[in-house]
């Protein structure tokens, strides 16, 4: 479904991407690790269009969209999750989820938003509410729930257990399983290395701008230097 290939990008005179070649197939998740600093929100970001890259080409369904702009990439069926949520605070839950669906013109947005209020009882709970008054956990959800309101093939998830508890951690990635048995295809950006590769079907792992490695899940996940960077020397 995306294709990523030879891919330079950056800032200024810091190239973030080093000349970087990675594939999602339709239907599967897979996982981008790697440590602060390694390009991975780079990545989601120049495929969204939110950073223009100097070299290679960005794919998707074997359209290119290299350099197209965000609203372009949405459009085509692409929707990212934001590290840090970027809720707009001072808008209700029921106008951030209705803010998701503003590129759509079809008349299946109100059964899209039962569905997300299905899947988070509490955001259909606090519809009315700021956003910004939200839990971290309440607000995640609605990130997750305001980028399904596009209606993506592709959905990018950057970061969505970032500061949260654990039992929230665990039920925003049970939701991720959902979310990709339902069809949805999905790119994963996530420091809880762990819990990404087990419900990962395929994973690469960034190293300073870099892919050094990838593999499936599980290769991926058994490999020595994986386990002592990131899964605490054991699986």
């Amino acid at each position: 479904m995306l294709q990523i290939k030879q891919l330079v990008a950056g800032y200024g005179s810091i190239k973030a991407l080093k000349s970087i070649d990675l594939s999602v197939p339709a239907g599967a998740i897979v996982s981008l690790i790697g440590a602060n600093g390694a390009g991975k929100t780079t990545a989601m970001k120049t495929v969204m269009g939110l950073v223009r890259p100097s070299a290679g080409r960005i794919l998707f369904e074997d359209r290119e969209i290299t350099g197209w702009s965000v609203h372009e990439v949405v459009r085509q069926g692409i929707s990212l999750v934001p590290e840090g949520r970027s809720i707009l605070a001072q808008m209700t839950v029921l106008e951030n989820l209705e803010m998701g669906a503003y590129l759509r013109k079809d008349q299946a947005v109100g059964s899209d938003l039962a569905k997300v209020f299905a899947r988070f009882p509490i955001l259909e709970e606090r519809q009315q509410q700021l956003g910004g008054t939200l839990s971290g956990g309440q607000q995640q959800m609605l990130a997750i729930g305001r980028a399904l309101m596009a209606r993506p093939k592709l959905l990018l998830l950057d970061e969505p257990s970032m500061g949260l508890a654990p039992l929230i951690v665990a039920d925003i990635f049970r939701v991720i399983q959902e979310i990709s048995n339902d069809g949805t295809t999905i790119l994963l950006v996530e420091q809880n290395v762990r819990q990404a590769l087990k419900i990962a079907h395929y994973a690469y792992v960034m190293e300073i701008g870099r892919i050094v490695l990838e593999g499936s899940a599980a290769e991926v996940s058994a490999n020595p230097k994986v386990m002592e960077a990131y899964l605490g020397g054991r699986k």
